[in-house]
C-alpha cells in the first residue's frame, strides 16, 4: 500500500477531517506501537511500510512492556485527542496497518503483544470499544 493511500484510508475509516489529523494519529499510533515491540520485530514491520511512515516504527530509543489501556493513553498524549477519540483512531490506523503488510507480518506483530492488545486489533464502532480508564 502506498502512503497517499494508506493516509486517506485512515482519514476515511477514523472520520478525521483532514489528512494532517490522520498523520498525528498514523505517527501517534505507530510510534506508540514501536515503544512496545521488540526492536528487531518494529524494524520488520517498518521494511514493510512506505518511508514515510517507517520512520515512525525506527525511532523509539526504549522498548517496555505496558497494558493495552496504556497503548491508548499514550496514544491519546501524543495525538492530544480524547480517549475514546484516540482509541478509535488507533484501532483505524491498525486496521489499515494489517492490510498494508503481510499476513505473515501481522502475526509476528501480534504474537509479540499479550492477549489483552485484542482490542486494539478490533475494528469496530466507536460504541464498542471497551477502554478501561
Amino acid at each position: 500500500m502506498q502512503y497517499d493511500e494508506f493516509v486517506g484510508e485512515v482519514q476515511h475509516r477514523a472520520r478525521l477531517a483532514s489528512r494532517g489529523e490522520a498523520m498525528r494519529a498514523i505517527q501517534a499510533t505507530l510510534e506508540t506501537l514501536a515503544e512496545r515491540l521488540p526492536p528487531g520485530e518494529a524494524s520488520d514491520l517498518a521494511a514493510e511500510l512506505p518511508p514515510e511512515l517507517s520512520t515512525f516504527l525506527e525511532d523509539a530509543e526504549e522498548t517496555e512492556s505496558f497494558s493495552v489501556d496504556d497503548f491508548f493513553l499514550r496514544v491519546a498524549a501524543k495525538e492530544t485527542a480524547d480517549l475514546p477519540d484516540a482509541a478509535h483512531h488507533a484501532r483505524a490506523v491498525i486496521a489499515v496497518l494489517q492490510e498494508a503488510v503481510s499476513a505473515q507480518e501481522m502475526e509476528q506483530v501480534r504474537g509479540r503483544l499479550p492477549d489483552n492488545y485484542i482490542p486494539l486489533f478490533e475494528a469496530g464502532s466507536e460504541g464498542e470499544m471497551d477502554v478501561n480508564v
